[in-house]
């Protein structure tokens, strides 16, 4: 995992920017929330996700969670063999999450 730091001034009046590198890492915007985390003198920020209803995959989620509490016999890790697979089939697939979604998007 990389690392990224960035440093950013604190006002007279306790506030500071988060800094462009940090926000597109962590998919916040103008308007977003981000929450502070102190522990043992250390801080981290995340974003704070919104709550955005879908209204399949909350039915899903559930069917999953029932189907799992009724077979849990039924899940089973990824074969290395369909890992390695997978991993070969995309390893060469650039993805870039800021861009545009072309065509049309049904919510």
């Amino acid at each position: 995992m990389a690392v990224l730091e960035e440093v950013s001034t604190i006002t007279a009046k306790g506030q500071t920017t988060v800094p462009k590198a940090v926000r597109q890492v962590l998919g916040i915007d103008y308007g977003g929330r981000v929450a502070f985390r102190v522990e043992k003198n250390h801080v981290t920020l995340h974003a704070v996700e919104e709550a955005h209803e879908d209204p399949a995959l909350g039915s899903f989620l559930e069917f999953l969670a029932k189907d799992i509490g009724q077979r849990p016999q039924a899940i089973k890790p990824l074969s290395r063999e369909f890992a390695a697979r997978m991993a070969r089939l995309t390893k060469s697939k650039k993805i870039d999450l800021d861009a545009e979604i072309d065509g049309a998007v049904d919510l």
